[in-house]
């Protein structure tokens, strides 16, 4: 069984590009393959320049390192270490003997500038998805990878974050692929697509998003 069924995507570098449909659609698949998270078992992924394919485990392993950034719902922070210490520890990883003086310049920029050594269990999910959203930017990926963003944030908070991302994926000039079930979000992309049963439709604005989901 498919969980992806002919899809033929282009996107421009430093845009950002948002895919909206039900749960079970296959959009997280289609998220996993473009971060190299996953293998297609057929077709050809090429990100910034690079032939997925071409690549073995320890290639994409450092793809994803150097080139990628993603951010979940669920947060996915050490619970252990402190936000400058979650935030560094990719840094660190790729070898950078900066790494923590760039994840405070990072914690900075998400304004937490004055929780750097808290823990995520003192974090409200709001500076937990503002430490995960500085360590997704900490290796200056041109590729950032958002899976339902704001979806674990009341509506206030949620409306912050994606302020943050869209801000941040304008300065740093990163190409965002954005998964959300929030039209109001979608529609702060360059282009909204809609996946259905694997596949992905034309384009589709947030009216219509809330057009089909009323249906």
């Amino acid at each position: 069984m498919h969980i992806l069924r002919g899809v033929d995507l282009d996107v421009a570098r430093s845009t950002s590009l948002s895919v909206v449909g039900p749960s079970g659609s296959g959009k997280s698949s289609l998220l996993a393959i473009i971060g190299g998270i996953e293998r297609p078992s057929s077709g050809t992924v090429e990100v910034a320049g690079t032939d997925l394919s071409s690549l073995t485990e320890d290639g994409l392993a450092l793809f994803r390192r150097q080139r990628v950034g993603v951010l979940f719902q669920s947060f996915h922070l050490i619970s252990t270490m402190t936000a400058l210490e979650n935030v560094a520890l990719p840094l660190e990883l790729a070898g950078n003997s900066d790494a923590f003086e760039r994840a405070r310049a990072g914690l900075a920029e998400v304004g937490l500038e004055g929780r750097l050594e808290h823990y995520p269990t003192q974090l409200s999910g709001g500076e937990q998805q503002r430490v995960a959203l500085a360590r997704a930017l900490a290796n200056e990926p041109e590729l950032l990878l958002a899976d339902e963003p704001t979806g674990n944030l009341d509506r206030s908070t949620g409306k912050q974050i994606a302020e943050l991302i869209f801000a941040a994926r304008e300065r740093h000039k990163a190409t965002l692929f954005l998964i959300t079930h929030d039209p109001a979000l979608a529609d702060l992309s360059d282009e909204t697509r809609r996946m259905s049963d694997g596949q992905l439709l034309a384009e589709a604005r947030p009216e219509r998003v809330l057009a089909g989901a009323a249906s």
